[in-house]
């Protein structure tokens, strides 16, 4: 587990250095454009798919999740996020070598880079860990979103992700999200 938290450490230094070293050109595209406003707070609520069997069998597992996300955008195009989502569900997963993983209302947290590909569509990645009581898992995810603005610093936006554990199973979420900007 130290050698998950100092990996999540040194990727999560990684990432805002290599963000902070593009800052200057992303400071010259916004020159000539109004600036939207920074802050975008996003709450979202979606399903998980399990791609592996549980302990029950073969069947699909999908469990309910909520999202509360924070967001800072650098300019049009560039942004770093705090994403956080919690599975509602107690479930077992079993692996390799009939190996049972059992979690418990599990916690997700990634810190992704966010980079808007075209006028709404957002793809982002960043690492993280999924917390849960029985065990803590690194996580890396890989994300696209399409925001669809509705008026007054709100959005609409239909997401999708996928999470791949170190050392465990993966998941893919899908979700619709709704997202204020201040």
């Amino acid at each position: 587990m130290n050698n998950q938290i100092i990996r999540l450490i040194k990727g999560v230094f990684i990432s805002i250095f290599l963000f902070y070293g593009s800052f200057p050109a992303v400071s010259q595209e916004e020159s000539g454009e109004a600036r939207r406003r920074p802050l975008r707070l996003t709450a979202s609520i979606g399903h998980t798919y399990l791609p592996k069997d549980t302990r029950v069998g073969k069947d699909v597992a999908i469990l309910p999740s909520f999202g509360l996300d924070i967001e800072y955008w650098f300019s049009r195009r560039f942004a770093v996020g705090l994403h956080n989502d919690l599975e509602l569900l107690h479930f077992q997963v079993v692996e390799q070598n009939d190996i049972i993983i059992e979690r418990d209302y599990p916690v997700l947290v990634t810190f992704d880079l966010i980079f808007n590909v075209y006028k709404g569509l957002t793809v982002y990645f960043g690492p993280g860990a999924e917390l849960e009581s029985h065990e803590n898992f690194f996580v890396t995810r890989i994300g696209i979103e399409y925001e669809v603005e509705i008026g007054n610093n709100w959005d609409l936006h239909p997401v999708f992700f996928h999470d791949v554990r170190r050392n465990a199973y993966d998941t893919f979420s899908f979700g619709l999200g709704v997202g204020k900007r201040f």
